[in-house]
């Protein structure tokens, strides 16, 4: 047990504890340098007996190569990638240098991370242990936690230490232990270990100096023994015990100090390499003793390691300028085998003492090699490095406006921003300022607004709409997409008017997502026969296979749905999903599970929405899509309402609300929700000023008009037939292109009047839905209430008991709830029905996607690729899931109504 740490120690023995039971635990150890993370490791390491031991670490010069962290890691285990489903191992074998395939998404990485992980703990418990993670590079950090935030029931436990920088490494999702300096009678006890020959004064003075810092008392006391401790000032404790390395490297030969300052250069731990530039500068590997002798260093075969990576930094940085471009260029030379390419020119920039347009194109090669292996912050950092490095204006703005792109596709927002700003301030070249604007447009996004997006989108695409028709296409497409999401129709107009005038190169008419875009605008506007026919269109043309662009699929799904052709939208939209799964674009499945999510609500499949939802919060939430995460709890909240979870509904629609200004076609779609549930729990007053809110919005053209009955409902029982009337001419020129609309306008006109044409009107609306089993439900148990009040019992009886099974059925509790109370006035006393009535309800989102997956043939390995889940976690949901439906064996599954 580790002196002073007996919490921190119970605490990852604990996770031991857990793995051993087959349960996941990821833990992130911060604090200060020297504080006693690393020590904290190889104390867990010394305990995990019967366990399988990973261990990694993140070093500082080799932070600009992708997945080098990842690499170091896992590459002992490169035999076994042909386990792992079929795009996750070719995204590893490129990580792994084993193929040259581009990855198609970095965080098909991670979720093949989690695959192998998940491999290696089935013949026995892991633990994987990373030190110094603060200088992983990023591609490996993503994977690394991405796959310690999705294990769940794997033997498995992650622990990150993470060291106090001036660079942020945040680890959302994954809890923290701060660890900080021991207390006093502790530090005594280590230091009296230690130097046990100090006398008390300058015992007395470590222990103040020291604040607790297991390392420096080490050290310190090392120093202090070979003369009087020196007054250190304000230095921070890290400071300190640098100097303290720094005066025993100061000790050592001009020989050794130049062999330390080669491995600390590279940072690869390849002794070999150290030695071949070593003799390049004149230097032996006997010069290597006397560091051996002092500790600062251990050697083996084919390995040289600092002793604590403070050492490193303290060679590094204690080295002339000179001395270390010297150094650079020396390995740079020792690194010719093909697969150092990269190194080599990282050591070669590293040597260059000015612009240089060799070294800048050595480094735009290693960036799109970095690019085809999916390390999208790798690519922005060699970019501009090479732009510095250019000679030439133009080379240098190209470069670094390629740089900007890579660094937004990486999440890092405000470098790609600053990145883009300085691009357009290089040059006067339309096609670069026009990529920095967009660039500048996406991140303004999140950061801004979806307004600012779009007025940037179109600022950018105006300068190349001539030169770059294709491109500007794909920035109208954004800008039309984004003023859409902040009902910003002045946008939507001017981006529209510029897409007429487009001239494609390829085809001199319009294609279909052009002309959906500006079929979308009329729409917009209320013109909904203009726009219903091109928008169709492009979803009948990504039925048909004829567009294959990802972002075009997934508008023509938004098109389907705002055409209420909710069936082929559906359709396209679980084409993609499969798509998208099978290639292993995690980030883009969030995009595509929200318009699913709400093609499922509006056709009343409920269960399926909720699963859709559940996956894309914890995918998006996973993978630091943070307004992504905002847009699904949004739709969250308007299925709560209709299942009936009023504390959730609330909750998700004041989320909303919090983004309004951002997002007003989520805070819209809230407000439809909280409507429903004081709809469907009598309180009439309020769910009209939510459903006014919704239908009288800026986003009232858009899926809100659907919300227009509820309004009329709500209105109506309130006694406010003047206001029941309001939106009624909107709702009616969309439905004059689609049955949805017709038959939700009959329910509106029905509720209107209380004569024999209500009647006419119930049964019209019934015939037009019969595959919409809510909306269908909705209507019965209008048209019940209308018969019950015509004293037409047994009809009323019929309509209503019909309406509550299929309520009941679809989990809508309230609405079923509603019906029930209008039994009770027929004098029927019907009880509750209990979820036994449903089992499936008593799945949670996750299991009924497992269940459902299981029931089409796919295996536990098949579902886990697609869920991103390892394959235990899907054998555990399965297990759970079985006794909640009554079934004891997998080949039951494909019995029950899915």
């Amino acid at each position: 047990m580790l002196i002073g740490r007996r919490p921190e120690c119970g605490r990852l023995g604990a996770l031991l504890d857990e793995a051993r039971e087959g349960r996941s635990g990821a833990l992130v150890v911060r604090g200060e340098a020297g504080i006693g993370k690393s020590a904290l490791l190889d104390d867990l390491a010394s305990v995990a007996d019967g366990m399988e031991l990973l261990r990694g670490v993140g070093i500082e010069t080799e932070a600009e190569l992708p997945f080098s962290g990842l690499h170091l890691l896992l590459h002992p285990f490169a035999d076994r990638l042909d386990v792992l489903p079929g795009q996750q191992a070719v995204a590893m074998r490129s990580v792994f240098g084993l193929a040259e395939v581009p990855v198609r998404d970095p965080f098909l990485v991670g979720a093949a991370t989690l695959t192998l992980l998940s491999d290696l703990a089935a013949r026995q418990p892991l633990v994987c242990l990373i030190d110094d993670a603060q200088w992983l590079d990023r591609a490996s950090s993503d994977a690394l936690l991405f796959a310690a935030r999705r294990l769940h029931e794997d033997p498995i436990v992650m622990v990150f230490a993470v060291r106090d920088t001036a660079q942020p490494f945040p680890t959302p999702g994954i809890e923290v232990m701060r660890l900080d300096g021991l207390d006093r009678d502790s530090a005594a006890e280590l230091l009296a270990a230690c130097a046990p020959e100090l006398a008390v004064p300058v015992r007395d003075r470590l222990l103040e100096e020291a604040g607790g810092n297991p390392l420096a008392l080490l050290e310190l006391s090392r120093v202090s023994k070979e003369g009087p401790v020196a007054p250190v000032g304000p230095l921070r404790v890290a400071g300190r015990v640098q100097d303290a390395f720094r005066a025993q490297l100061e000790e050592l030969p001009a020989a050794t100090r130049l062999l330390l300052l080669l491995a600390a250069a590279d940072g690869s731990s390849e002794l070999d390499v150290v030695l071949r530039a070593g003799a390049a500068l004149g230097v032996s590997p006997v010069d290597l003793g006397p560091a051996e002798e002092a500790r600062l260093v251990v050697t083996s075969a084919d390995e040289i390691t600092f002793r604590h990576p403070l050492i490193r930094s303290a060679v590094y940085q204690s080295a002339p300028h000179h001395q270390r471009i010297a150094v650079h260029g020396a390995l740079a030379g020792a690194l010719w085998l093909a697969a150092d390419s990269d190194r080599r020119t990282w050591h070669r920039a590293a040597a260059a003492t000015g612009p240089d347009d060799e070294v800048a194109g050595e480094l735009e090669h290693a960036a799109e090699r970095a690019r085809q292996r999916g390390g999208s912050v790798a690519v922005a950092v060699a970019y501009e490095r090479a732009a510095r490095l250019s000679t030439g204006q133009e080379d240098k703005a190209q470069r670094i406006v390629r740089a900007a792109r890579s660094a937004y596709d990486g999440g890092r927002p405000e470098w790609a921003t600053r990145l883009a700003t300085e691009a357009a301030a290089l040059t006067g070249r339309a096609d670069v300022v026009a990529e920095a604007t967009y660039v500048r447009a996406q991140v303004a996004y999140e950061s801004t607004s979806p307004a600012a997006d779009a007025a940037l989108a179109l600022e950018g695409a105006t300068l190349i709409i001539g030169s770059h028709p294709e491109r500007a296409v794909s920035m109208l497409t954004e800008a039309v997409w984004a003023a859409r999401d902040a009902c910003a129709h002045d946008l939507v107009k001017r981006a529209v008017a510029r897409l007429e005038t487009v001239r494609l190169p390829s085809d001199a008419a319009l294609t279909p997502a052009v002309a959906a875009l500006i079929g979308y605008g009329r729409h917009a506007d209320g013109e909904f026969g203009a726009g219903v026919v091109p928008m169709r269109a492009l979803v009948e043309a990504v039925r048909a296979g004829t567009v294959q662009d990802f972002v075009e699929r997934v508008i023509a799904g938004f098109m389907g749905l705002l055409t209420a052709d909710d069936g082929a939208a559906i359709d396209v939209l679980e084409s993609l999903a499969a798509d998208v799964r099978a290639d292993g674009s995690l980030g883009w499945l969030p995009y595509v599970l929200e318009p699913l999510a709400i093609g499922r609500l509006l056709r009343g499949d409920f269960r399926g929405a909720r699963a859709d939802l559940a996956q894309g919060i914890s995918l998006a939430s996973d993978i630091g899509m943070g307004m992504q995460v905002t847009v699904l709890r949004a739709i969250a909240a308007w299925l709560e309402a209709v299942i009936g979870d009023a504390d959730a509904c609330r909750a998700l629609a004041a989320e909303a609300r919090d983004h309004a200004d951002l997002h007003p076609t989520n805070a819209a779609l809230a407000a439809w929700g909280v409507g429903l549930l004081d709809l469907a729990e009598g309180r009439a007053e309020q769910a009209l000023d939510g459903f006014e809110e919704a239908c009288g919005g800026p986003a009232r053209n858009d899926l809100l008009i659907r919300a227009i009955p509820d309004h009329v409902e709500a209105a109506i029982r309130t006694g406010r037939a003047d206001l029941a009337q309001r939106h009624l001419p909107a709702l009616a020129a969309w439905a004059g292109h689609n049955d949805v609309g017709r038959a939700l306008e009959l329910r509106c006109r029905a509720l209107l009047t209380d004569d024999d044409q209500a009647e006419h009107h119930y049964r019209a609306a019934l015939l037009l839905i019969p595959d919409r089993p809510y909306d269908l439900a909705r209507t019965r148990l209008a048209y019940g209430g209308w018969l019950r009040r015509q004293r037409r019992r047994p009809e009323a009886r019929a309509a209503l008991a019909q309406a509550e099974e299929a309520f009941a059925k679809l989990g809508a509790a309230r609405w079923a709830e509603r019906a029930r109370t209008e039994l009770a006035v027929l004098g029927d006393r019907p009880s509750d029905r209990a979820q036994a009535d449903d089992p499936l309800q008593r799945l949670t989102p996750q299991e009924l996607q497992v269940v459902r997956l299981a029931a089409a043939g796919l295996s536990n390995r098949e579902i886990a690729a697609r869920l991103y889940l390892s394959p235990r976690t899907v054998g555990h949901h399965l297990y759970r899931a079985y006794p909640k439906i009554g079934v004891t064996r997998r080949m039951e599954l494909a019995k029950l109504d899915l």
